[in-house]
């Protein structure tokens, strides 16, 4: 199976990739660009991403250039802090971080959130890469509306274990990616794709 093609995701190279996605169809355009303001505006609340996915014991928290905890919207050079429940790295505090590297909110029908595993901002940036994904990684984040339908879509490119991290943050970092690997991550993000869209 080969990653789709998809406009402002980039292209697969080396190691897994997923591409997650959930869909709900409305009757009416009325509806429809009703709950597609308010999916977009769950997908802008990072700090909140784990009420849409209360079976899954991972956490997000929105932080600023400096590693500070921010409730707003998100930001280029922004970082999200995740908290992989008993999967502790110590690079990254007992977290694992990534960068927000783009977003684009210029389209009327699509929102899309760029990330890229990273350093650890409170550390600083002569630190080493805080995540068990190395950073040519990407995971990207897209919402949208077409015809009657609306989307959320969850896409990772290039997943390779982070190998320069320690030994034995490298142990653990190769146990997690290669469970991603075999779909577990996937699962994860598949849980949060389904709970965007729930508006029940």
């Amino acid at each position: 199976m080969k990653p789709r093609y998809i406009p402002s995701v980039p292209k697969q190279f080396k190691g897994s990739f997923h591409d997650t996605e959930s869909f709900k169809c409305f009757g009416d355009s009325d509806s429809l660009d009703l709950k597609f303001n308010i999916l977009k505006k769950r997908l802008l609340s990072i700090n909140h991403w784990k009420d849409y996915c209360r079976e899954s014991t991972t956490d997000f928290k929105l932080c600023d250039s400096s590693g500070r905890l921010v409730e707003r919207l998100p930001q280029i050079g922004d970082y999200i802090r995740i908290d992989i429940s008993g999967h502790a790295g110590r690079e990254g505090r007992s977290f694992d971080w990534v960068q927000i590297v783009s977003i684009d909110l210029a389209q009327e029908d699509m929102v899309i959130i760029q990330c890229r595993p990273s350093q650890d901002p409170v550390k600083g940036y002569n630190s080493k890469i805080a995540h068990f994904y190395s950073n040519v990684a990407t995971s990207t984040f897209i919402v949208s509306k077409n015809n009657n339908v609306l989307k959320a879509g969850i896409y990772g490119r290039n997943e390779y274990p982070n190998l320069k991290s320690g030994f034995f943050n490298c142990l653990r970092n190769i146990t997690i990616a290669f469970g991603g690997m075999l779909g577990f991550s996937k699962i994860q993000w598949k849980c949060l794709a389904k709970g965007l869209i729930n508006f029940k």
